[in-house]
């Protein structure tokens, strides 16, 4: 391929490019990003906050949801208790941990921020590559983010994006580790979110679940159109339920939504030995319409509660925890459509 291409094109820029670039107004001023393209995928992924992307699209099409506050950067009241919600912006995917997923609660003495800091933590030693290996043309981005504190902790992400040109997938890899020298809770979840045009009432989730519970119900049920979409209703409230995914003999899952009519969907693939729980929100709320896929290794309620419920993670001291998932672009027109 790589010689035949080259033929065409004075430079692989013009087809695929990796880029760092500076936004200039409003909210989102001075934020630094790298916008990347690899033939038909486009995605910015944010450095000045945790190199999460925050915009996707394919073929022109844009496949993530986008909140009211729109593009910013990091703000004061990012880790001030409920206020984060003025900064929680979604995009395609935020980062949620290390030492909480959930709510902001106290914790003893500890005010813990909705979500957890990481999502709001800027990256250091970025860099970003597109290269040759052999036939396949690569480009990735690689940056660290350090959540510590004075006598508290000392956790460090490290995390790599990459993707190959001509690839319908985008791969994440993180590396969290611990470099304190008392243990500390690991909560992590991956907030995936998916709104128009993918997003409308002609969509559909596919989930292998065999078990679903509507949050704050504590039982199981099926009566609950958790893969249901309708069209934007007026202050119709939120829903969450947690999915228990059937795997593989290896632990390998998936959680897909595709819309049929444009043709395009997006499925992540993900292991239950990373991520022993999968959480979904749904919101059909007018101006607030999205469902987020959510691979998760605790619940979505806080960590005083999952302390409580005897589920909450922790690494020990330089012990590092690895995740990773595929984002997988489906087409109808290519050979990975699913049809049911």
């Amino acid at each position: 391929m790589k010689q035949e291409l080259l033929k065409k094109i004075g430079s692989m820029q013009q087809i695929a490019y990796a880029r760092k670039i500076q936004f200039e107004e409003g909210r989102a001023g001075g934020m630094k990003a790298i916008e990347v393209k690899s033939g038909e995928i486009s995605f910015t992924a944010m450095e000045d906050k945790c190199l999460d992307i925050c915009q996707l699209s394919y073929k022109g099409i844009g496949l993530n949801f986008l909140s009211k506050p729109g593009l910013q950067g990091r703000n004061q009241y990012d880790t001030n208790g409920a206020e984060a919600q003025h900064s929680m912006m979604c995009g395609l995917f935020f980062t949620c941990g290390t030492d909480n997923v959930g709510g902001p609660v106290m914790d003893g003495n500890q005010q813990l921020v909705m979500h957890g800091r990481l999502r709001t933590t800027p990256a250091e030693h970025v860099c970003c590559d597109t290269y040759w290996e052999m036939d396949q043309y690569k480009l990735e981005i690689k940056g660290e983010m350090r959540e510590a504190m004075l006598f508290g902790e000392n956790i460090v992400l490290r995390r790599t994006i990459s993707t190959i040109y001509e690839s319908n997938i985008v791969h994440i890899h993180d590396e969290v580790t611990n470099e304190a020298f008392a243990e500390a809770p690991l909560m992590f979840l991956y907030h995936y979110n998916i709104g128009y045009p993918l997003l409308d009432e002609n969509s559909r989730i596919i989930l292998p679940t065999q078990k679903t519970t509507l949050k704050g119900e504590n039982k199981s049920t099926s009566n609950w159109n958790w893969d249901k979409f309708s069209k934007p209703v007026d202050n119709l409230p939120e829903q969450v339920f947690y999915h228990d995914l059937i795997a593989d003999k290896d632990g390998n899952t998936t959680a897909t939504i595709v819309n049929d009519a444009l043709g395009i969907g997006v499925q992540l693939c993900f292991n239950k030995k990373q991520f022993p729980y999968f959480t979904q929100w749904k919101s059909m709320a007018s101006g607030d319409y999205v469902v987020g896929l959510e691979p998760c290794n605790c619940h979505v309620e806080a960590r005083v509660e999952e302390r409580k419920q005897k589920t909450l993670k922790t690494l020990a001291p330089f012990e590092t925890a690895i995740f990773d998932i595929n984002i997988i672009i489906l087409d109808k027109d290519k050979k990975n459509w699913i049809t049911d």
